[in-house]
């Protein structure tokens, strides 16, 4: 239990990274939102400057994606879903063990990544580094296929991605806690957050914990970073009432879109209050 909660600690002082550039965000950003546009995405992709090498939906594993290059490095784009209701029940599934990766994992997501990984590598360039991205459940995948590239060597660039649930349980995320990892969120998507996290919880450390840097997007030029426990418990505030309204305009690609454009000139990051206090300690 002791090594557990030192875990848990360790975990809450996680690697940080350099920041990538709004522009870079944005652009993942963009590369989300296209992959909902169907197979007429060539003619925008080079508008952005990004050359189409590869696009496919993976029959089984009810996943498609996208491979283009941009000045020498290899994007890869997994599609997600725009149905928060359908999210949110798909959310609620076991943690088991993957062979390959040495932890446990979201199974539905980890089909998915073997899946495009299993795809794509004929595709790939292995003396360029690669970039994947996503939103939503494509987020999750975009991850998880991450996890898998880093395995087989591939030079991994900045993993980027928007309104991502949990993959892994803490032991997973210390495992991978290497990776350059940005999780973008808004303030009231609750897909980052569920499987919510209780306070109570703390005692079984087997629980899904998310990895990386969070970004919460807020209004106007503001934002805030977090990570670890304090990331995670924003989780506490989530209930188990349906999904609202602002909910689902929340965890829309275009909502992101919307406030990342407000960062481009000029961003300002500020503290972000949990108003949380766990055992008479604040988080804050």
């Amino acid at each position: 239990m002791f090594k557990k909660l030192c875990l848990l600690m360790l975990l809450s002082c996680a690697q940080a990274f350099a920041l990538p550039s709004f522009q870079d965000i944005e652009q993942s950003g963009q590369l989300s939102s296209l992959a909902y546009g169907g197979d007429d995405i060539k003619s925008p992709l080079m508008d952005m400057g990004h050359v189409l090498i590869h696009q496919t939906v993976l029959e089984g594993v009810e996943v498609s994606y996208f491979l283009t290059v941009h000045e020498g490095v290899q994007f890869i784009t997994v599609r997600g879903t725009a149905n928060l209701q359908n999210a949110m029940v798909d959310l609620d599934i076991n943690l088991k063990q993957d062979e390959t990766l040495g932890i446990f994992v979201h199974q539905g997501f980890a089909n998915a990544a073997l899946g495009i990984m299993k795809n794509v590598t004929e595709f790939l360039d292995q003396s360029k580094p690669v970039r994947t991205t996503g939103h939503s459940l494509g987020g999750a995948a975009a991850v998880m296929l991450a996890m898998y590239l880093d395995k087989q060597g591939y030079d991994l660039g900045q993993v980027i991605t928007f309104g991502q649930p949990k993959v892994t349980n803490v032991g997973g995320a210390d495992v991978f806690s290497h990776l350059p990892l940005l999780r973008v969120v808004t303030e009231k998507d609750i897909v980052p957050l569920v499987p919510p996290l209780s306070p109570l919880q703390i005692k079984n450390l087997d629980i899904y914990w998310h990895m990386g840097e969070e970004m919460i997007l807020l209004q106007g030029q503001d934002y805030a970073l977090t990570q670890g426990l304090k990331s995670m418990l924003r989780a506490t505030k989530f209930t188990s009432a349906l999904p609202s309204e602002t909910n689902l305009q929340a965890h829309k690609m275009q909502t992101y879109l919307d406030l990342i454009s407000l960062k481009i000139e000029e961003a300002t990051q500020v503290p972000y209050k949990t108003e949380l206090n766990l055992f008479g300690v604040s988080f804050d």
